[in-house]
This record gives structure tokens, sequence and C-alpha cells, in this order.
């Protein structure tokens, strides 16, 4: 019993020192300004900034909470276990040390969150996955990888969309760009950028040997508020075009989607997935926005022609995580060096502890 009290204590010492390090009175400070903001006459005249700092008060609330609830539950089992119970069975025990890994596990997920303090990590993002070389087996890991994405997501209780999507010519898909909104998307997904690499036995090989196969993973900010990134509409090219897959019966009958090119970047977008030229061509401008962002902040010229979309090297060497499924299984991470053995856990959407091990050591 009493090392389970050391370890309860050392919980409620880290709780104190990390929320000494956020702040929570100016987060509070924050929440009574952008409601001042909200009961100002008028406020709702601009729809989108008005559903933005609902939704930033909303999100301060709740992390405040979640460290009050954390901090009040702490305390209670330490004094709890701290009291002199006539009953210190074995099933006494186990019911602290039940209590004590649940709010162990409530901490980790509450440290994780606030280790996303740059500018971009509260919002939502983009998602898109590309196919590198290799046919079938390239395109089929590229669909492998969206549904493992989809059921991160689903278990995040986060909204996806498919806003555009390039079917392979036999199997999987070539290339798929998804839309993710939810509470700190941006600030887990950085994790995932980058070449993902898959190591199995081909099921599209006649002879059934090992195959190596490359996809890579494109994350990007989805911009709703911000002066810095102008776009002027000089410097964008608008096509408009039959959709096709995603939307419903009539996205494919009207040029409803939408693809805009910034002319002096030559940067790209497409979005295909709503119904109506004007949504998809809403969609497409913030994700523009959100790959200017990124554009501008490259300091090396290679990484600039990535986000042109001009150079992908989806190939040997630059992966980030290899998925091993034969000879032996293991997922590993080569920028943490964590891993697991179980890929299959992995590929059903399990990849927290991935992100997890990459911004405690970034």
């Amino acid at each position: 019993m009493k090392e389970l009290l050391d370890k309860i204590e050392d919980l409620k010492a880290k709780v104190k020192d990390l929320e000494s390090k956020i702040d929570l009175q100016a987060k509070e400070r924050e929440i009574k300004s952008l409601e001042a903001e909200m009961n100002e006459p008028g406020f709702w005249d601009d729809q989108k900034r008005a559903t933005w700092i609902s939704k930033k008060v909303a999100d301060l609330k709740e992390e405040i909470a979640d460290w009050q609830k954390l901090n009040k539950e702490v305390s209670e089992l330490l004094e709890f276990a701290k009291e002199d119970h006539q009953d210190q069975s074995v099933n006494f025990n186990k019911e602290i040390q039940d209590r004590f890994f649940e709010l162990k596990r409530f901490f980790s997920k509450i440290e994780l969150v606030t280790m996303m303090n740059n500018k971009y990590d509260a919002d939502s993002a983009v998602l898109a996955i590309y196919a590198g070389a290799g046919g079938d087996d390239a395109q089929d890991w590229a669909e492998m990888l969206l549904r493992m994405y989809l059921r991160f997501f689903e278990s995040k209780n986060w909204q996806a969309n498919i806003i555009d999507q390039s079917k392979g010519t036999e199997v999987g898909v070539k290339s798929v760009v998804i839309e993710v909104k939810g509470n700190y998307v941006y600030g887990y997904l950085k994790a995932e950028a980058g070449v993902h690499r898959l190591v199995r036995l081909s099921p599209f090989d006649a002879d059934h040997a090992r195959h190596t196969s490359f996809a890579l993973v494109e994350v990007i900010p989805e911009i709703e508020q911000d002066s810095e990134i102008e776009m002027k509409q000089d410097d964008l090219k608008v096509d408009v075009f039959r959709a096709s897959g995603h939307g419903g019966q009539s996205v494919n009958t009207t040029d409803s989607a939408v693809r805009i090119t910034h002319l002096p970047t030559g940067i790209k977008v497409v979005c295909q997935n709503e119904r109506s030229q004007h949504q998809n061509k809403e969609t497409a401008l913030k994700y523009l926005k959100g790959k200017l962002l990124k554009y501008y902040e490259a300091k090396l010229e290679e990484e600039r022609q990535a986000l042109k979309g001009q150079f992908t090297e989806a190939s040997w060497g630059n992966q980030i995580r290899s998925y091993v499924l034969h000879p032996y299984k293991m997922v590993k991470d080569h920028r943490t060096d964590y891993e697991e053995s179980d890929p299959q856990k992995v590929l059903d959407g399990e990849i927290e502890n991935f992100i997890q091990e990459y911004l405690t050591k970034k």
C-alpha cells in the first residue's frame, strides 16, 4: 500500500507542476474577453467569426473543467488511500489501484493536449494520402492508411469528410484528401506527416512475393481566422468541372467540383465533395490557405517543392514509420524508435501511442 500511496502523491505533484505551466487564469481571462465580444450587438452578423469564437470559448471551458476535475479526483483518491481503513483486503487495494490508473490515463491525455501549444494546434486539419510508386500494392496501401485514419478519427469523435479522391486503376486509391474537424486535430495529426512504409507478402503478385510499398501523408491546418495569409483574387485561377464519386447523384451531373490554383506558387487544391459549387469553393479556399501557410513557413526549397506537389518522394530512406507484416510483425516509428508488435491493432486505428511518443520526444 505504501508504494501505491507514493505513486498517487507523485501523480498529484505532476498535476500541480503541469497546471502551473499552463496558466489557467490566463485562459479564464481569455474566456471573459471573448464572452464580452459575444454579448456585443451584431455579434452574429459575421457568422464565421461568431462560430469560431463560440467554439474557442467552449474549448477553453472544457480544458479548465478537465483540470479542475483531475485535481479534485486525485486529491480525493489520495485522502481516501491515506485513511485508516479496517478493510485492507486485496479487493480494497485493487479498487484504489484501478482508480489510480484511470486518473493516470486521464492525466496523460491532458498532458498531451498541453504540449499542443503552437498557433494552429487546436484547429481542424486537412489530411491527404498519396500512393507512392508501385502500382496496385502502393494504391492498396494508401487505402489501408485511409481506413486506419478514419477509424482513428471515429475513436476521437472527430468529423471526417472526403473532399477529393482519385481511385486506383484496379484497387485502392491514388490519392485522397480528408477534411477533419474537431478539437486539437492538427496538433495530433501533424505527427503523422511523412512517408509510411509497408512490408508484406503481396496479394497482387502471382508468386506471392514480399513487396515494399510507400505512401505519403500530408497534414495541413484548416485556417478559419487568419489575417497573415493573404490571397489576392488576381493570384487565383478557379476551374470548375463535373465531380465524380462522393456527393450524391446531382453532384455527378453538374459542374460543382472546384480546382483552385495559386498562380505565384503553382499550388493546386481540389474539392468535389459538396453538392454546391459555392461550398466546394469555400472548402478549397480553406485548404489552399493552409497549404500556403506551410509553404511560406518552409525554410528549404525542397520542402516548398514537396508542398507544391512537384516533389513527393514516397520512397525508401524517407519513411517516418514502417509497418511490417512479413517475415515478422511490427510497427516502428523511426523518429522515436517506439514500436508495437501488433500491426493489425495499429491498422485498426490505434495510433495514439505513436502520436504521444512523437509529441513528448519532439
